[in-house]
Order: structure tokens, then sequence, then C-alpha cells
């Protein structure tokens, strides 16, 4: 419902014939939230018009439905940036949620995001995040070279940008196609689940070199891993891979 609010909203703009077509990209995970020793964690996005033609832009929080959609216009060879897009865009002082940009063109904008740790004056390099069309979908994905101890430690995000309730089954494995432990998560619609991997599998305490396999018959879904440095908070996101039974 709020989707087909935003899309009426781009199509009565005054942008070119040409331009009436709407598309639409979701970054899976912004925030602004603290984390482990008082850690802040913040994301910055830049939206880039690449086209010919300007269009209009709308960006919205999936999983804070009270917070209304950020609409702007974009001419041609134009950007714009967000430091803290959470704060800056939205006006909120902590929040965690995907992000869906739709924008009035038959071609998406290029977006870019990354997120960092800040504590003080210091910051943590940044992580880059992808950005995911709305054709992703793989009944089973595998987020794989995932670490948890003293050194590393990982977050595991779900992710349903849907109407109804997403089911998802998780399997840990060190080898491919024998798990460890098993767990069932539900997501409610429009919502994001992240959490540590030692959350959704208690059992298991320090390790390398696992995957997590996530498997799911919603269509609407996103999964990914964020792998980070304790010592320095240094990220990497896992983007998912196919994986088959």
């Amino acid at each position: 419902m709020r989707l087909a609010l935003v899309i009426a909203a781009l199509a009565l703009s005054a942008v070119p014939a040409a331009a009436q077509d709407m598309t639409t990209t979701i970054v899976p995970i912004v925030g602004s939230t603290y984390g482990p020793t008082l850690i802040r964690w913040l994301t910055d996005v830049e939206i880039v018009n690449e086209s010919g033609f300007e269009t209009d832009v709308a960006i919205e929080l999936l999983s804070v439905p009270a917070a209304p959609a950020f609409v702007f216009t974009l001419g041609p060879g134009q950007s714009q940036r967000f430091t803290d897009i959470v704060g800056q865009a939205f006006g909120l002082e902590s929040a965690i949620s995907p992000l869906r940009v739709t924008t009035a063109g038959r071609r998406p904008l290029t977006v870019h995001a990354r997120a960092y740790a800040v504590r003080g004056a210091d910051a943590s390099p940044p992580q880059s995040l992808p950005v995911y069309g709305v054709n992703t979908y793989f009944p089973l994905r595998s987020l794989d070279n995932l670490s948890f101890s003293d050194d590393f430690r990982t977050n595991i995000g779900l992710v349903n940008s849907g109407e109804s309730d997403a089911d998802f089954v998780l399997a840990l494995q060190r080898v491919p196609g024998r798990n460890l432990a098993v767990t069932y998560v539900r997501v409610p619609p429009g919502a994001i689940r992240h959490e540590s991997i030692q959350g959704l599998f208690p059992m298991i305490t320090e390790g390398y070199g696992f995957s997590v396999v996530v498997e799911t018959g919603n269509r609407d879904t996103l999964v990914y891993a964020s792998v980070i440095e304790n010592v320095n908070n240094a990220g990497t996101f896992v983007v998912p891979r196919i994986a088959f039974r």
C-alpha cells in the first residue's frame, strides 16, 4: 500500500513522458544505531542520475512505516548525497531498515551506500553495501566465509520487502550439504531481522569458514551477512550466492 502511494505521487510529477515508468532498487540495510562498546553505526548514501532526463526519486525506510517517504528531483548528471541518511533524510535519531529507492524512469539510478562505525572522532574503514533490483530471488542462497571468534563477529540479515510474512530456514554448515544446526525465522512484511550468528545458532561458540544456507519460498526477500573485525570494526559485506541441495 505504501509503495502504491509513492508511485502515485511520482506519476503525478512533472517529468518527461519518456521517464514515466517506475523502477525500484533496495539497499538491504541502512542504519543509525549503537553496536558493541558504544560504537555508533551510520550509513551514507549517494544517488546519481546518469540519464539524460530530469527524474523524481522517492526513498523509504521499509521497516519504519511511521517515517514518511523523502521525495526529491535530480536533473541530468546531478547527484544527492546523504551523510547519515537515517538522520539527514528522515530526521530519526536511531533506526535500522532496508532502504527502497523508487525512481520515475525506465532505468534505475546509480546508488552508492557505505556503512561505518564511529567512536568519538574515530571512524572505521567504510563497508560498501550492495544495491539490489527486484529480481534477485532464488529459493536457496548461501552466505559463505563466516567467522565468529575473539577476532571476528558475524551478523546475518533477513529482509522481507513483501506484504505478507516470510518464513526462512537457516542451516549452518562447514561442509556443503552437512548441517551442523538449523533454525527457523519468520520476518513480518516490510521488516528486517538483523542478528548475530551466535544469536541464531547459540550452540556454536566459535569457528571459521562457516556457511549459512538460507531457504525461503517468499520471493520478496533479501539475505546478507557482515563479517566484522573486532579490533577496528572493519566490515566485509557478504553477498549471497545461489545454492543447490
